[in-house]
Parts: C-alpha cells; sequence; structure tokens
C-alpha cells in the first residue's frame, strides 16, 4: 500500500465528513420545526464549525501531502483556483458565521437565526459546488 494514497484517502474521508457536517446541520436547523429550537440549533451550530474546521484542515492536508510526496504543491490553474479561492472564502466564512452564532445567538431574534442558517446552508452548498469544479478541472 503507496503511503501517500492512505494518506489523500484518509484525508478525503475527512473531507468528506466535513462537508456532510456542514450541509447537513445548516439545512436541519433552517428546515427542521424543533422541538427546542435555541438548543438544538447550538448543537448544530457546533457540528457546523467542527465541519468548516474540517473542511480547512483537510484542505491544508491535501496540499502538504502533495509538497510532501512532490516537493510541490498541486498543478491547478484557470477555473480550478477560481474555484479552490470560492470554496476557501465559504469555509473561512462559514466558520466565522457559525462561531458568531455560538458566541451571540442569545441575543438575536428568531428571524436573525434563521437568517444566519439561511447564510450556512447557501455557504455549504455553494462549497460543495466549488468542489465539483476544482475536481473537475484540476
Amino acid at each position: 500500500m503507496d503511503l501517500q494514497d492512505l494518506g489523500y484517502a484518509l484525508t478525503q474521508v475527512v473531507h468528506n465528513l466535513g462537508a456532510v457536517s456542514v450541509t447537513g446541520a445548516a439545512a436541519a436547523a433552517r428546515g427542521l420545526k424543533l422541538a427546542e429550537p435555541r438548543t438544538a440549533q447550538r448543537v448544530l451550530a457546533a457540528w457546523v464549525l467542527g465541519g468548516w474546521a474540517a473542511q480547512a484542515a483537510s484542505g491544508v492536508s491535501f496540499g502538504a501531502i502533495s509538497y510532501l510526496s512532490y516537493g510541490r504543491f498541486p498543478d491547478i490553474h484557470g477555473i480550478a483556483i477560481g474555484a479552490l479561492m470560492l470554496k476557501m472564502a465559504c469555509a473561512a466564512a462559514g466558520f466565522l458565521v457559525a462561531a458568531l452564532y455560538l458566541a451571540r445567538e442569545a441575543g438575536w431574534s428568531g428571524p436573525g437565526r434563521q437568517r444566519a442558517w439561511t447564510v450556512q446552508l447557501a455557504l455549504a452548498l455553494t462549497a460543495l459546488a466549488s468542489a465539483a469544479f476544482l475536481r473537475w478541472f484540476s
């Protein structure tokens, strides 16, 4: 077994789980009628925060594995670079929104919390779409 391939595969597992956490938790918080919405949404916000952190850490790991294996970062250009930049911006913004939610949601109105979840879901879906372009055009 090639250690590089194992590293990529394990990193992809973390990356996929991060994507599921971010998208699923945001969709659940945005769309479900929860019995204890504020309590449940705080738990979901923690999952989203962790998911964005997993996305960022695994993204860095992909680059690190390539650099350690080949002495350079992956050779991407054009649309792939744009998709990577957009994906990174979504991760940074999503992490920030989740952290703000956990720190300050107690003072937010119901519509304010819903807007935060709408933003989270939009960021998650944009990051997923960007990942497809990144993969296809790399």
